[in-house]
């Protein structure tokens, strides 16, 4: 078990992390089935959307159980404490953070007090009118709630937990919350007796549904549902309110659709083998190295893939251009987060803790390195520079997304655009800086028409600055927002 005493694991490569989704949710109702290891296993197929937590409630009828830590999910979880979290029904949540600190208390589902009983919550996305929602509480309950807060869980999760504890039922006190809410949500949740689902009206964040011979399953990726054997039904719709219970399954449209869907889902966040609105993430991939190809020809010897991310954008580059395609690095599959500092000798190799070049593959070559993105630029700076060390004769990079110039409000941990490099240099001026021979972008246009989807129903704000959902301040070029209620609550 890894230690919850708040510690924050650090990043092999803490100046150039990936972009991070905030959290994967998951939720199932199942009589007689192990709900605890059906949810284990399908966090386990969401681990890439969080790192840092991960949690079960479990709820047989009567009481709701719930066990969570810091960590992955393998390493939080065991045969042991699965076999304590009995019921018919479970919400799971792997977490990383965007608002609220990685520590224990941040962890989730979060649970909460209800005039009829308990609700467990999970929750993937992020509000922007956060500070509103603490004055609606205030209002509701004064400020000895407030004050709960500043001395436990400082998520925007929590303030919704607590917000749901108001007269009424859950399900009338959910929708009205749903109207109230200004943001990318994906909530699960739970009461003793009924399982929620529900989505915010631009779908911004992906919500399935799956269904068991015996029950349904709610997941953030299909990818959830493959893994616990259930079969893909629909899409959870954007501003959709799902009900399941021993009566079975209800739906509302709550809220008039208006979609959104985040187009870096396709590009980075979700697995290769999950479907987003109908289109194979891998296929959109592929199709997105095939469109660069076309934009950005280049005479080379070989095209590798930054493992792993690049890999379907490089099979799509060499299928278009006819040039072979290698495996010319090796991934380090056990490294990426540790609670171990490297040592200054191993923090100035950086990459190579990752990362490790075929010599034999690559020398005398010259190399297409295909990535899904910059964002400060340092990793690609490093790649370049041990391909070179490697023997490469030349490297050109090619960058299946547009240039990263804004951050997302909505639930990716991007850098400041301060220090997005694309913000302060030219195609040109950023080429030279990674030390490469060349370097091109996928041009705007061509990712969209990879994704098969309408242009108007995608949220692209990291690449174009036009945000689908209002933000309570006119300045967005920073990531002042997202941590706003955090700094209100722990005053």
């Amino acid at each position: 078990m890894l230690p919850a005493d708040g510690r924050l694991t650090h990043d092999l490569l803490p100046d150039d992390r990936q972009p991070r989704d905030e959290c994967g949710v998951f939720g199932v109702f199942a009589p007689g089935e192990d709900v605890a290891t059906l949810t284990y296993f399908g966090l386990y197929a969401l681990q890439h959307r969080g790192q840092e937590s991960a949690g079960i409630a479990t709820s047989n009828g009567e009481k709701i159980l719930v066990y969570k830590d810091m960590g992955l999910v393998s390493q939080v979880f065991d045969e042991g404490n699965l076999k304590t979290l009995q019921g018919h029904m479970a919400v799971g949540h792997t977490r990383y953070s965007t608002t609220g600190a990685s520590h224990w208390v941040n962890a989730q589902p979060t649970l909460g007090p209800r005039p009829d009983g308990t609700i467990a919550l999970a929750h993937n996305g992020n509000l922007v009118n956060t500070l509103e929602l603490l004055e609606l509480l205030h209002e509701r309950q004064g400020s000895a709630k407030i004050g709960e807060l500043k001395q436990g869980n400082t998520t925007d999760t929590a303030i919704v937990t607590a917000l749901l504890n108001h007269d009424g039922s859950l399900e009338e006190n959910l929708k009205d919350l749903m109207g109230r809410i200004r943001g990318a949500y994906c909530f699960v949740l739970m009461n003793e007796k009924t399982l929620y689902a529900a989505r915010d009206p631009q779908g911004i964040r992906p919500l399935v549904l799956g269904r068991l011979s015996n029950g349904w399953v709610v997941a953030s990726e299909t990818a959830a549902l493959d893994i616990c054997g259930a079969s893909f039904v629909r899409e959870v719709a954007p501003g959709e309110l799902i009900a399941i219970d021993e009566d079975g399954l209800r739906c509302e449209q709550v809220l008039e659709p208006a979609r959104k869907s985040c187009v870096f889902e396709y590009v980075y966040l979700s697995r290769p083998d999950t479907n987003l609105n109908g289109r194979s993430v891998n296929e959109s991939r592929i199709e997105m190295g095939r469109e660069l190809a076309r934009e950005h020809p280049v005479d080379a010897d070989l095209v590798i893939p930054t493992p792993e991310s690049g890999t379907p954008a490089a099979i799509g580059y060499a299928q278009e251009s006819g040039i072979p395609y290698g495996q010319g690095m090796v991934k380090n599959a056990y490294v990426g987060r540790t609670f171990i500092q490297p040592t200054q000798t191993l923090r100035q190799l950086g990459i190579r803790l990752k990362l490790n070049p075929l010599r034999e593959v690559i020398e005398g070559k010259r190399l297409v390195v295909i990535d899904d993105s910059i964002v400060r630029g340092n990793t690609q700076r490093a790649v370049v520079r041990m391909l070179r060390e490697a023997g490469a004769s030349e490297v050109h990079v090619r960058i299946s997304s547009p240039p990263v110039k804004w951050p997302c409000y909505y639930g990716i941990d991007f850098a400041d655009r301060a220090q997005l490099i694309a913000n302060g240099l030219d195609t040109e001026e950023i080429c030279r800086s990674i030390g490469a021979d060349s370097l091109g972008y996928i041009s705007y246009d061509g990712m969209v028409r990879a994704t098969a989807q309408q242009p108007n129903q995608l949220c692209s704000a990291c690449f174009t600055g036009e945000y689908p959902i209002p933000l309570p301040a006119p300045d967005s070029e920073g990531r002042e927002l997202l941590g706003m209620a955090d700094k209100e609550i722990q005053k």
